[in-house]
């Protein structure tokens, strides 16, 4: 079934189970000329089923069936599967025709809530002026649809909506001053009454919102203060080390290179001394 179809049947069935009170498995009675033109090989209450949204309980009445027997052995197929549906009891001793065996069991109303499967064309327009009637019947390609809500079943419905919208106008009305409404005197007394004698609480100025209001900054700690009191003091120390420490160096390397040098003149001096002792030591040739 194609998906707008079945939306259609849906808004249909739903009219029928709101304002007429039809509810699943939906009681469906069969008529004798639906079943000769069904196809063989086709599954009625598969069918049915997809037209109604829902289950189905399938029925036909006894004149239906009394009608295939008479078409013989030719329709036996038919017959078996008439005698698989539910028979529905019209009490007629002498059987009538299915149209109006029908038109008898639906009755004037549809009490029952049946939903009619028919293919005689005169029964199903005479039967559209019931209201809350849903009809089904196979069209000219052979598919079984649902035909629409007839217009008295539409004028029913519509008519049910406007009594409950008055309906619910009437409870609503004096609301406000409460003229209408069951014990609205007594309760106003009482109202009053609670209210003279419960103590009245004053009003108290209620403060700023806790989360829109910035937060306060923690003042400094003492203790904060002297480490980083001592933190200062403790880099300006380094730092004069460092700076001693670079002085101590140049002063060592300047008393090594003095002392170098002191050693190279002595030891020049000491290698000129021992020259002129030796030239005084040596005798001069005659």
């Amino acid at each position: 079934m194609r998906h707008k179809r079945a939306k259609t049947y849906k808004r249909a069935i739903a009219i029928y189970t709101t304002a007429f009170g039809f509810r699943t498995p939906f009681q469906v009675l069969v008529s004798n000329d639906v079943l000769l033109a069904l196809n063989r090989e086709s599954d009625i209450v598969k069918q049915l089923s997809a037209c109604c949204q829902g289950e189905v309980k399938p029925m036909i009445t006894q004149c239906c069936v009394e009608a295939l027997y008479k078409l013989g052995k030719e329709v036996q197929a038919v017959t078996d599967i008439a005698k698989t549906f539910e028979r529905r009891r019209c009490n007629h001793r002498t059987p009538l025709e299915s149209d109006a065996c029908l038109t008898d069991v639906i009755g004037s109303t549809n009490k029952h809530r049946y939903v009619l499967a028919a293919q005689s064309k005169s029964l199903r327009t005479a039967l559209s002026a019931i209201p809350g009637l849903p009809i089904i019947h196979f069209n000219p390609r052979g598919v079984l649809v649902l035909s629409p809500p007839s217009h008295a079943t539409l004028k029913t419905k519509d008519a049910q909506e406007e009594s409950r919208r008055l309906e619910g106008a009437d409870l609503l009305q004096g609301v406000q001053d409460g003229e209408n409404v069951i014990g609205a005197g007594s309760t106003a007394t009482t109202s009053s009454s609670t209210a003279a004698a419960a103590p009245t609480k004053r009003s108290r100025a209620k403060g700023p919102n806790p989360l829109s209001v910035k937060k306060k900054k923690a003042a400094p700690v003492e203790h904060k203060r002297e480490e980083k009191r001592e933190e200062v003091q403790l880099a300006a120390a380094k730092k004069s080390r460092r700076k001693r420490g670079k002085g101590l160096v140049k002063q060592v390397r300047e008393e090594m290179a003095a002392e170098d040098l002191a050693r190279a003149k002595r030891a020049k001096e000491s290698a000129e001394g021992r020259a002129s002792e030796q030239a005084a030591e040596t005798p001069l040739e005659e």
